[in-house]
């Protein structure tokens, strides 16, 4: 993955909503570009500390978060309260709804693409049963490939 590009890209992305990626914003985000696994709030406050030498408290990076959030340029795993950067920022084509395979042994995280068709019939199911639908995300707990042969 090219950073300076996704960097760009997602500047852009900002720049049209009308909003700013900051210079700290953009500085969690890259500890999120750069990570192998999610991130909690946490981690990537000792992250930022020991790359650029810079104290942020947690509850400052949880802002920070819901803005790349609202911009679309990362994704809360709600069940691990942990975030990864979006995987499509810097591709040129549409994507379908996003979903995440969580690796249950080693913590890694794949972002996959979902058919709306199949979203909207799961979205029809939940209503059927007298249910709304707060959340189209899904998470499946897993084992990756490496996990997996071992």
């Amino acid at each position: 993955m090219n950073i300076d590009k996704v960097i760009q890209r997602a500047t852009a992305s900002c720049e049209k909503t009308g909003s700013k990626l900051t210079e700290k914003r953009k500085r969690v985000f890259v500890c999120l570009l750069k990570a192998k696994k999610p991130l909690s709030a946490y981690e990537i406050a000792d992250t930022v500390r020991a790359e650029y030498e810079e104290t942020v408290p947690a509850m400052s990076v949880y802002r920070m978060l819901d803005f790349l959030e609202q911009e679309n340029l990362v994704h809360k795993l709600k069940s691990t309260n942990k975030f990864v950067a979006c995987s499509h920022i810097a591709c040129d084509h549409a994507h379908e709804v996003p979903q995440f395979l969580i690796c249950d042994n080693c913590g890694s995280v794949k972002e996959i693409g979902i058919k709306r068709e199949i979203m909207d019939a799961l979205t029809t199911s939940v209503e059927g049963a007298g249910y709304q639908l707060q959340s189209p995300q899904l998470e499946l707990h897993c084992l990756c490939e490496v996990c997996a042969e071992s």
